[in-house]
């Protein structure tokens, strides 16, 4: 065999054995990849860890001390339906998403509204529910107002839960306005209620439901959801499998109506009001 019949040999070889190489490489590839998926992680460790804040009706306390609320029931199916415990982590929300990129749990599902500057740190399922913002306004207050653009001044005071959504868009539709910021979305109703703000905003149905525990002092001015945006789980980056799995999830439970009716049962009726303390 000359020289120039060796080499075209050589190469054959070489191209075929890269041929048969590339797609083990990739499989191996895939199969580390899947390995490292939260997924695999929840089902060897036979619970799923899941961070959420507490505000009402998302996530609170019962008469007992036992968490309750959206986030509760919906945590719960879904570690049923991968046939594993849910272990629920209350965290501060300012601290949530630092606390989820350092493995302190799996996934957060908190009610926490996808934008693009939480998306710079961690990714997000599809929505699992959709709300807007409302104004709880001090009704002697604001009483000579007459519109959205009264209370664009600098003469009003909002409240609002620091880090949370409101905090974000309030200075944003009221940049004349004051904004004071709390730890707790009661702190924030508080103030107004104790007549040191004249409003502040949330998702329903805290608005309405304080309206009409407190109907002398509180009211909610605007039948209009500002900022009507979804709400999705959220988890660390680069784990194609786990986003994959809650988007099936999500997707399944958007279609069969199960979310839709945890939500309606949470968000549009008091119902469950008897469960909790009176504040």
């Amino acid at each position: 065999m000359n020289i120039r019949k060796r080499i075209s040999c050589t190469a054959l070889l070489l191209l075929l054995g890269a041929t048969f190489t590339a797609p083990a490489m990739a499989q191996q590839a895939a199969r580390e990849l899947a390995s490292e998926s939260v997924i695999e992680i929840i089902k060897k460790r036979g619970a799923i860890k899941i961070g959420l804040s507490i505000f009402k009706p998302w996530s609170m306390r019962d008469k007992n001390g036992e968490l309750i609320g959206f986030e509760l029931d919906v945590g719960k199916k879904l570690a049923a339906d991968m046939g594993v415990e849910a272990e629920f982590i209350p965290t501060a929300w300012d601290g949530i998403i630092p606390a989820l990129v350092a493995g302190k749990f799996d996934v957060i599902i908190s009610g926490m509204t996808t934008t693009p500057q939480r998306n710079l740190t961690i990714n997000f399922t599809d929505p699992y529910a959709y709300s807007g913002m409302t104004i709880l306004a001090n009704t002697k207050m604001t009483a000579n107002f007459t519109g959205l653009d009264d209370f664009n001044s600098d003469d009003v005071i909002f409240a609002a839960r620091r880090g949370a959504t409101p905090a974000a868009l309030i200075p944003q539709m009221f940049p004349k306005a004051k904004l004071l910021l709390f730890d707790e979305d009661g702190a924030s109703t508080q103030e107004v209620l104790n007549g040191k703000a004249h409003a502040t905003m949330a998702s329903e149905p805290t608005p309405s439901s304080e309206a009409r525990r407190y109907p002398d002092v509180l009211s909610v001015p605007f039948d209009t959801a500002f900022s009507a945006t979804g709400e999705a789980f959220g988890m660390r980056k680069g784990d194609p499998d786990g986003l994959n799995y809650f988007n099936n999830w999500i997707n399944m439970h958007n279609l069969n109506g199960w979310l839709k009716q945890k939500n309606d049962y949470w968000f549009r009726g008091d119902d469950w009001s008897d469960m909790v303390p009176k504040e």
